[in-house]
């Protein structure tokens, strides 16, 4: 007989999965930008065509997979980390740690970051802002809403985290990671 998923965690779990799943389709987004920047590339110089839209495209898929994969990269535990103790930590200890940190620096940055980007992305959309480049895509407006999709992720990404730092640091769960090894 197996207990029951808390709904809290399996909130946390639901999170994981839908970030996991976006951050895995931007992150196919890289083989678009390998290809598009060549075909940009050999017709600019091989045949003199330019190709603003496709050079646009590429830009936009970049945008994407640095920000869409953001909170696919914190739930794998991929993200940059400058540590001399953590690696050494207990579980609990480890999620005392992440608490704090998405507490203290990663709410507080989304939440500043959307603060500071929202009216810039509402001016884009009031207007369905357009590419100042002739041939360019009509779709500035949803570049720059991949400003807030970062910021949500973020925030969900966090939230997830610190429901199952305080079951790990209640000792409720064991700690169970798809974490990337470093080093």
């Amino acid at each position: 007989m197996t207990a029951k998923t808390p709904a809290l965690l399996g909130a946390a779990h639901l999170i994981d999965a839908l970030n996991a799943r976006f951050g895995q389709a931007c992150a196919w987004l890289t083989l678009f930008l390998v290809l598009g920047t060549a075909i940009v590339v050999i017709l600019r110089y091989g045949f003199g065509i330019g190709a603003i839209a496709l050079q646009e495209s590429v830009m936009y898929a970049h945008a994407l997979v640095f920000m869409g994969a953001a909170a696919w990269t914190l739930h794998r535990n991929a993200h940059v980390r400058v540590d001399i103790f953590y690696q050494k930590f207990s579980g609990r200890r480890r999620a005392l740690v992440d608490l704090l940190g998405t507490l203290l620096f990663l709410i507080p940055v989304c939440l500043f970051l959307g603060w500071n980007s929202w009216d810039y992305v509402t001016a884009a959309w009031s207007t369905l802002e357009r590419s100042s480049e002739s041939g360019g895509l009509p779709l500035v407006y949803l570049q720059k809403t991949i400003i807030l999709v970062l910021v949500v992720g973020l925030l969900l990404q966090g939230l997830s985290i610190m429901i199952k730092c305080g079951y790990l640091a209640s000792g409720r769960i064991v700690e169970e990671t798809e974490e990337v090894k470093h080093g």
